[in-house]
């Protein structure tokens, strides 16, 4: 589901807009190990609201990266899963969290307000 009104000018654009959002990767992050319900994701991704989930999830859905299952009993059971295109976009972004998971503390004192003195 492109976002997009124009054609994207490489790759990096074309994924950024599928994984564009403060929440998207980390969604797909936590869903590398297994199809996960709506209430499970929700406790898994602390912070998010249903709202922005429910949202995230439909455009992930539509970009073809989560499956959305429901199954037939009573009370309803939806599970969402990555599809093979998940799979592979989750494993595009390892490197990326190895990066980040080598350099959080330096990035997070960087982004810390400097203190002034005098």
């Amino acid at each position: 589901m492109s976002r997009s009104p124009q054609p994207y000018a490489c790759g990096v654009d074309a994924a950024i807009d599928v994984i564009s959002g403060k929440w998207k990767a980390y969604i797909l992050w936590r869903m590398a190990d297994g199809p996960k319900r709506f209430g499970e994701l929700r406790r898994l991704v602390p912070g998010i609201t249903e709202r922005v989930l429910i949202r995230h999830l439909r455009e992930l859905e539509a970009d073809e990266i989560v499956l959305r299952t429901e199954f037939a009993q009573v009370p309803p059971k939806v599970e969402y899963s990555l599809t093979p295109a998940g799979v592979a976009l989750n494993a595009a972004l390892e490197p990326l969290a190895d990066w980040g998971h080598e350099r959080m503390d330096r990035i997070a004192a960087a982004r810390q307000p400097a203190t002034r003195t005098g």
